[in-house]
């Protein structure tokens, strides 16, 4: 990688560039990402699943990278932990933003987030698309969910500030998400275009709080959300990302914010089927936005810088626009060590232990403790739930230490059926037929209130067995309405062999949980305090 000297040397051209980050195919630099550094001078790289192996392809592919650009440049990634996270082998896996949020520990938090980043910038990373900042106070929100650290907007705002600086001391740009706040939609922006109803009172109340504390903790970045908010924006069709009134108007003027505005990738439908992403990339830097997101096709992305470079040429956007962005893009990268600086050491003993403190903590009883420990006499049957299919969110991943393999580990003589979110005919006669003489039923669950046959199947179990139904919330805790009736219930966040482990502890006694429910799920209230 050979530097350019100073900001004041880069054409038009490579500033321009600077302001986009692309994403690729392929677990090796591929021709088109190698086109866009070297002919448009692009300044970020975003990874996904489809790029990484494991923690040393990643070192030599990030390092690849590099030397293909005359500049440094960003290297991201969406690695929130928990159900969120792009890469798994060679790094620390830490509980997702709803765990923490139940576990309440600033300085847990921010010690996750910084060991995360150490290493994640050990391999090259040097950007991170979290914390999210979303208050998530919506049963049916199909996107965020479990990616927010709960309900109050002020356990949201520690918590999510804790983590900004545990990155920041990682070596890592946090940035966070989704301004001015994702968390009461029920549509998933990558595949429409949400709308907020909310008053500014209620959005200032609620949604901004968590922003404006992390705009005061000086947060180096925030990413924006494709969704309508009709009291700042009056016109229907313009989401947050491509409102100047919200990113320049609310964001920089009334808030203050001086970091770098981020927008969520212009290929997600909200901003694809509607305006389009070149169209969308100049109105987002119109609006305010620094660092435009296009991550999948080359023929977008290259479509969203020409029409940049268009719009710079005719007027549309004044150059001084393209200059104010990339001057603070060029800052951050060279605030953040990106010309040169030593780096924080990673510690993988410390993280594994973190992570084990984290999901032990995080375990919560929502009903029925009185039930617990369960008795190891007798068989239990554990009915374990598994998405089958890919989501623009979550990169399914099939995990293999589940529950019933950690009730084995303690003792239990555990039979375990796997079934999908929305389980065959033949599976769920399986689970029937095996549940007919075993002395207790676990079922775990999975985002239940959005399969019909699931939820059908956890009503049915749970008319069964001498001892009582056990039912776990391995993703969104609000499973429980779907049965409130349900005499055990209990919430992971996730399904992680951290946490399964550390469910097995609490259903066998040997853990106390002590977790604070970071969300009303219907009768039962989120617990009061702060982190």
């Amino acid at each position: 990688m050979a530097t350019t000297k100073s900001f004041g040397e880069l054409t038009l051209k490579q500033k321009i560039g600077q302001l986009f980050m692309c994403g690729f195919e392929g677990t090796e630099p591929s021709e088109e990402i190698e086109r866009l550094i070297r002919a448009y001078g692009v300044g970020g790289i975003l990874y996904f699943r489809r790029n990484l192996k494991e923690a040393q392809q990643v070192r030599r592919l990030s390092d690849r990278l590099q030397r293909a650009s005359e500049h440094p440049l960003f290297i991201a990634i969406d690695q929130e932990g928990g159900m969120v996270v792009r890469l798994e082998e060679g790094v620390t896996v830490m509980p997702g933003g709803m765990a923490q949020g139940a576990a309440a520990s600033e300085a847990l938090t921010r010690e996750a987030a910084k060991l995360s980043g150490a290493e994640l910038r050990e391999i090259g990373i040097n950007m991170n698309f979290a914390p999210c900042l979303d208050v998530n106070n919506n049963p049916l929100n199909p996107v965020i969910g479990v990616r927010s650290y709960g309900e109050d907007p002020k356990r949201v705002a520690s918590l999510g500030a804790a983590a900004i600086q545990g990155y920041r001391e990682g070596g890592v740009v946090a940035v966070a998400k989704h301004f001015p706040g994702h968390g009461d939609t029920a549509v998933d922006s990558h595949h429409a275009l949400p709308l907020v109803p909310h008053d500014a009172d209620r959005l200032s109340e609620v949604e901004l709080y968590p922003f404006r504390h992390a705009i005061e903790c000086r947060a180096d970045a925030l990413m924006t959300a494709h969704v309508v908010f009709p009291a700042f924006e009056a016109d229907p069709a313009i989401p947050a990302t491509l409102s100047e009134r919200i990113l320049t108007g609310l964001l920089r003027k009334r808030l203050g914010f001086e970091g770098v505005i981020v927008t969520d990738c212009l290929e997600m439908n909200a901003i694809s089927e509607t305006i389009g992403v070149a169209r969308g990339a100049v109105e987002a830097i119109k609006a305010g936005a620094d660092l435009v997101l296009v991550s999948h096709r080359l023929t977008r992305q290259t479509a969203a810088l020409e029409a940049v470079m268009e719009a710079v040429m005719t007027g549309e956007i004044p150059e001084s626009r393209i200059d104010e962005a990339a001057g603070r893009i060029w800052r951050l990268k060279q605030a953040r060590g990106l010309f040169g600086s030593e780096l924080p050491a990673a510690d993988r003993t410390r993280a594994e232990a973190v992570r084990k403190e984290l999901s032990e903590a995080a375990v919560t009883v929502v009903k029925g403790g009185r039930h617990l420990p369960l008795a190891k006499t007798g068989r239990t049957l554990v009915v374990w739930t598994e998405p089958r299919a890919r989501t623009e969110v979550i990169e399914v991943v099939p995990q293999e230490w589940t529950l019933g393999k950690a009730l084995l580990a303690a003792g239990y003589d555990a039979e375990e059926i796997r079934i999908g979110t929305d389980p065959t005919e033949a599976e769920a006669a399986a689970v029937r037929s095996s549940a007919r003489g075993a002395s207790r039923i676990v079922f775990v669950s999975y985002d239940a209130a959005f399969w019909k046959g699931q939820s059908e199947l956890i009503r049915e179990l749970g008319s069964l067995g001498a001892e009582p139904f056990v039912w776990i919330a391995a993703r969104t805790p609000y499973d429980l309405l779907e049965m409130p009736e349900a005499p055990v219930y209990l919430c992971t966040y996730e399904n992680k062999p951290a946490m399964m482990t550390a469910l097995a502890r609490v259903l066998s006694g040997e853990l106390a949980a002590k977790a604070r429910q970071p969300v009303t799920i219907g009768a039962h209230p989120r617990a009061s305090g702060q982190a």
